[in-house]
């Protein structure tokens, strides 16, 4: 069963799910932040959890208008990852012990690839941002 999932949970996927994100989604998105950071937050996989907070703050920004480099593909990217995480129904519900986010994480992993440099021209930015704050 796993195995299958992780079969599922591909760039083909990714792209295919990403072509259906609309700004509805990114609102979604945005109203449920608290429960998303908190189930990142308690799946013991830290990394995510950073991940997550660094795709909030993007997305926050770029809907601000403040930060508008990424392309739409990053943006629905971060949505639909961020609402696959919140949703306990999906591939793998939740609820089942030892294995219910393992879709949650395949599904994170492929899009972190595929956004990987637009993640850390996201950070640059921030950094760039910080330091024209304090001069």
């Amino acid at each position: 069963m796993l195995e299958n999932v992780k079969k599922k949970i591909n760039k083909d996927y990714l792209k295919s799910e990403v072509s259906k994100v609309e700004d509805g989604d990114l609102d979604m998105v945005m109203d449920n932040k608290e429960a998303i950071d908190k189930k990142l937050n308690n799946s013991g996989m830290k990394k995510y959890a950073e991940l997550g907070k660094l795709m909030f703050g993007m997305l926050k920004d770029y809907r601000r208008g403040e930060y508008t480099a990424p392309p739409w593909f990053t943006i629905a990217a971060i949505g639909l990852t961020l609402l696959y995480v919140f949703n306990p129904m999906d591939m793998l519900p939740d609820f089942l012990p030892g294995v219910g986010y393992v879709d949650d994480f395949a599904l994170f992993t492929v899009a972190v690839r595929f956004i990987e440099s637009d993640l850390h021209a996201y950070l640059d930015w921030k950094i760039s941002e910080a330091k024209e704050a304090n001069a």
